[in-house]
C-alpha cells in the first residue's frame, strides 16, 4: 500500500500597502517693491539668495519695480518660508502666497 501524506496548502496572504501622498499647493514667495532698496542691491540679493543668473534677477527686480511686485519662487511651503525669511534678513518686503488663492 503507498501511504500518501498530503500536506494542506497554505495560501500565503500577501499585503501591498499603497501610499498616496497628497501634494500640497505650492506657494510663492512674492517681494513688494519699496522707496529704499535700490535696484542693484535687489538684483544681487536675487542673485545670492536664489543662484538666479543677472539676466533673470534683473527682470524679476524691474517687475518688481514696474508692477508693484514680483512672484520670484514658487514650490513647497517650507522652502517658500526659508526663501522669505531670508529676502526679509536683507530687508525686501517680501510675502507668501498658496498659490491659486486669490489676492485681495
Amino acid at each position: 500500500m503507498l501511504d500518501m501524506v498530503w500536506g494542506a496548502t497554505q495560501e500565503e496572504t500577501k499585503t501591498e500597502t499603497i501610499t498616496r501622498t497628497k501634494t500640497a499647493p505650492p506657494w510663492n514667495v512674492v517681494v513688494h517693491d519699496d522707496p529704499i532698496s535700490l535696484m542693484s542691491y535687489v538684483v544681487d540679493v536675487f542673485q545670492k539668495v536664489f543662484g538666479y543668473s543677472t539676466a533673470k534677477a534683473r527682470k524679476l527686480m524691474l517687475e518688481v519695480h514696474n508692477q508693484g511686485r514680483s512672484v520670484v519662487w514658487t514650490g513647497e511651503r517650507e522652502r517658500a518660508e526659508v526663501y522669505a525669511s531670508k529676502l526679509q534678513s536683507y530687508h525686501l518686503r517680501t510675502t507668501l502666497e498658496r498659490v491659486g488663492a486669490g489676492r485681495d
